[in-house]
């Protein structure tokens, strides 16, 4: 009986295992284009607000949505960085927004993003 209870426990032992390292860069590239979905919205709303023709108010309010939208994708690019390390750059990059106005911040977010989204998304 022990030893059936042994088996049971390496044969499960071995199947978590194959489970969790199935998850590893796969699920980084997954949590990174969920960030990224988050950032492309923010970038849309960041673009909207440097157009023509628009009150102070009307500019604000699409800057605090766009900033909004972005940390909204702060949580998924960290679970990327706990998975795959190499996903950092879009982790500090969109952490950075806090610090630095998200119009500077637009080209390496769009580059990361990128990556992110392309058929071969690694850093």
């Amino acid at each position: 009986m022990a030893r059936l209870r042994r088996a049971t426990v390496a044969v499960a032992l071995l199947a978590a295992g194959l489970v969790f390292s199935s998850c590893g860069t796969g699920g980084a590239v997954t949590e990174a284009r969920i960030s990224c979905g988050f950032v492309a919205r923010a970038l849309n709303l960041q673009a909207q607000s440097e157009m023509t023709g628009l009150t102070t108010p009307q500019r604000e309010k699409l800057r605090a949505d766009a900033m909004s939208e972005l940390l909204k994708g702060t949580q998924a690019a960290a679970n990327a960085t706990s998975i795959d390390g190499s996903w950092n750059p879009l982790q500090t990059t969109i952490n950075e927004a806090e610090r630095v106005p998200l119009k500077d911040l637009v080209p390496a977010l769009t580059r990361l993003c990128k990556v992110a989204n392309s058929s071969t998304p690694y850093l």
